[in-house]
């Protein structure tokens, strides 16, 4: 089974990714983690990517689908896995779907698992969140509130909002993300392989949705 993750940020992409990888005995195939690892062993693969990062560019689409293909060429891959930040445009997703074509034997997408949650609810989940100077432990505003005095129980380190968690920072990364996924999900929609699932409620809840829409 390979399944793609898709979802904003702030939709809980992380947590449903953990439990889906369980169920199914599929690694989580994250384009971050390639990149680090590749990047950690001095691959070929990595260093022409870190030929580009140095520089201060973005990755090519080329690269980065030939990074992907060497993750899912890989034995634990070859049963499935789930892909999380790839692809992220369409050129993206019909060089992976020429890819998988040309394995031996052939294979395919399954589905392409949309985590929906209205961007109203983003950004009250992603600018509550307040962090440790010190150790990095972190809070939330609404569903784990820190101390009242702003310090850490753990180090006594100062509790803050980071920059990337303002709203105006949120609001630009979620336009970001629409722009650059509308075109992919009506694309996997006109294949037939879109799975839609609301990422409100409870943990527990959205998972059980996953699992119903999988089948």
């Amino acid at each position: 089974m390979i399944v793609i993750l898709l979802g904003p940020p702030g939709a809980g992409k992380g947590t449903q990714a953990e439990a889906l990888t369980q169920k199914y005995g599929i690694p989580h195939v994250a384009t971050g983690d390639i990149f680090r690892a590749n990047l950690a062993l001095g691959t070929p693969l990595g260093l022409e990517a870190k030929g580009y990062m140095d520089q201060g560019t973005l990755v090519p689409d080329e690269l980065v689908v030939r990074l992907v293909a060497d993750r899912l060429s890989q034995p634990d891959a070859l049963k499935g896995c789930l892909l999380d930040g790839f692809p992220r445009t369409v050129a993206q997703a019909e060089a992976l779907e020429a890819f998988l074509a040309q394995a031996s034997p052939p294979r395919s997408i399954d589905a392409c698992l949309l985590l929906e949650v209205p961007d109203e609810e983003l950004e009250k989940r992603l600018t509550g969140r307040r962090v440790c100077r010190g150790c990095g432990a972190s809070w939330h505003t609404i569903f784990s509130p820190p101390p009242v005095d702003n310090k850490c129980p753990s180090c006594g380190g100062e509790i803050y909002q980071r920059a990337d968690d303002s709203l105006e920072t949120i609001k630009n990364r979620l336009a970001v993300y629409h722009a650059q996924t509308k075109p992919l999900v009506a694309w996997y929609q006109r294949k037939g392989k879109l799975k839609i699932v609301s990422g409100l409620g409870q943990p527990a809840e959205v998972r059980q949705a996953i699992f119903q829409a999988l089948g």
